[in-house]
């Protein structure tokens, strides 16, 4: 079954934004873009009430996909859009949407300066339980934000995309998710930054005077092993320019920093089964929050 870019849509800015980013995913992949919005039932007595009537309720479930989808339509000629109504609890039908999706998209309100940006309780649960890589797509996020500026200093979209952004953990360097990055760099034309914070073991680190050799023995270890991670996958995708970054320091912090100059940054979620529920990593969690480009995240086991 022919995959689609699935985006979920509440007429929000963030989700209008998201939208966008997503049609233009779906032209680099040459896929269709399906619009999806989730109406939530009220409860009877609510739904019963004059301003939460049969008009308002068709106004959210048929009239707020078909507008976008037409949008949509208009501004990316060359995408396929089709759009769907689904009822339900959001979180959970857009992480049951994503499993027929290439990529599930979605928006994060805008906070602005330090605050970072406010991921809702929806697309967390999204992000935390679909099988699917999910992205994240700011309020304010246009297609000129990709970009690097143009000679004049002034933001384009038709100048090339800026660097996509890999944050990786060389202790489980996952295949789906360097692939992942690879191919959306690829896709992009564009160079590939792969970021790896690392920190001395705890054992090193309490109760032991600051040993420079010790620090750079560390240093060129992990080093050595974000290099061997990323050698097979040089070779897969010649044509893709790879910088390797290994720094001491938060792994979040340094991805956040790096997203400041990307086009996409990726980052991942282990996949884990257990009567505790879904998790979503710390590292994760933070770049979600932080991070001033589109956010994929991309489940693995």
């Amino acid at each position: 079954m022919l995959r689609t870019i699935t985006v979920g849509l509440d007429g929000s800015s963030e989700s209008r934004a998201a939208a966008e980013w997503a049609a233009r995913e779906a032209k680099l992949r040459d896929l269709p873009l399906k619009i999806v919005h989730v109406w939530e039932p009220v409860p009877e007595p609510m739904a019963q009430a004059p301003l939460l009537g049969g008009e308002t309720q068709q106004h959210w479930t048929e009239r707020i996909p078909r507008e976008a989808a037409e949008g949509i339509g208009l501004r990316h000629p060359d995408v396929e859009v089709i759009s769907e109504q689904l009822s339900g609890h959001p979180g959970d039908v857009l992480a049951e949407a994503a499993k027929s999706a290439e990529l599930l998209v979605l928006g994060s309100r805008g906070l602005g300066g330090i605050s970072g940006f406010m991921v809702g309780s929806v697309s967390l649960s999204a992000v935390a339980h679909a099988d699917r890589p999910v992205v994240l797509v700011r309020a304010l996020e246009a297609a000129a934000d990709e970009h690097e500026l143009d000679p004049a200093g002034v933001p384009s979209a038709a100048t090339p995309f800026r660097p996509v952004i890999l944050g990786l953990d060389v202790e489980h360097p996952d295949e789906t998710l360097i692939e992942f990055a690879f191919d959306a760099a690829e896709r992009r034309a564009t160079s590939l930054r792969v970021v790896h914070g690392w920190n001395p073991p705890p054992y090193y680190a309490y109760g032991m005077p600051v040993n420079p050799a010790l620090h750079q023995a560390l240093a060129l270890g992990d080093a050595q092993a974000l290099t061997e991670a990323l050698r097979p996958w040089r070779q897969k995708y010649p044509d893709v320019e790879v910088v390797e970054e290994s720094r001491y320091g938060s792994a979040a912090v340094e991805v956040v920093d790096a997203s400041r100059e990307a086009s996409l940054v990726v980052v991942g979620r282990r996949i884990r089964r257990s009567s505790f529920g879904a998790h979503i990593g710390h590292v994760t969690h933070a770049v979600l929050h932080h991070s001033t480009a589109p956010v994929a995240v991309v489940p693995h086991g």
